[in-house]
């Protein structure tokens, strides 16, 4: 498995950090990448999943034989990132761009995307403060999905969605934070509004 240490490795130089300071952070000895690197050591599924969790691509990627210089990441297409979405503002108008990140071109044909840092900590310990996630625009979503979604014109709130009978409920994954839930009245007047399906996450050192 070369490809893969190489993919790890060319990552590793993208973020600017050793491969000794990835080992630690996911929780795997320092030895590891070497044994990688000399064919001593295969990683396994799990260990794969959660490389590529730490840098923000997919298991498909880090499995592929293809060279990290290929179409794929040749064609890679550059999405905007906001510190905030606000009512009334579309995406293709907001100026508060905080940063850039990259989506390959295939995920890009299927859909209008853009990038939100999230900010505190009612998402943690899946998302933390700061980190980036990848929205796909669209104003619905299934159960149990995590949204984008603005409350009475505010900026945007990054929360797991769950629609019942008698109402909304928007859902934080930190538990010192209670449920938000708001009735279909409140949905339709205040109003509560989904802009988007979080579909990735990018998370920051």
């Amino acid at each position: 498995m070369d490809y893969f240490y190489e993919k790890v490795m060319g990552l590793c130089n993208k973020k600017h950090i050793s491969r000794s300071k990835m080992a630690d952070d996911i929780g795997l000895s320092r030895s590891t990448p070497a044994a990688w690197e000399q064919g001593k050591s295969i990683p396994t599924y799990t260990v794969i999943k959660k490389v590529a969790d730490y840098f923000g691509v997919s298991v498909d990627y880090l499995m592929s034989e293809k060279s990290p210089k290929s179409t794929e990441m040749n064609t890679a297409v550059k999405i905007p990132v906001f510190a905030s979405v606000a009512a009334g503002i579309p995406i293709e108008a907001i100026e508060d761009i905080v940063d850039y990140e990259e989506i390959s071109e295939k995920q890009a044909k299927s859909g209008e995307f853009f990038g939100l840092r999230i900010k505190g900590d009612s998402m943690e310990p899946r998302i933390c403060n700061n980190d980036v996630v990848i929205v796909r625009k669209q104003n619905s979503v299934d159960n149990g999905d995590i949204a984008i979604v603005l409350i009475n014109g505010l900026d945007a709130t990054c929360k797991k969605v769950s629609i019942e009978a008698d109402g909304f409920e928007l859902i934080s994954l930190n538990s010192k934070y209670p449920v938000m839930f708001f009735t279909p009245e409140q949905v339709q007047n205040l109003p509560v509004k989904i802009i988007g399906k979080v579909v990735e996450l990018r998370g920051k050192f």
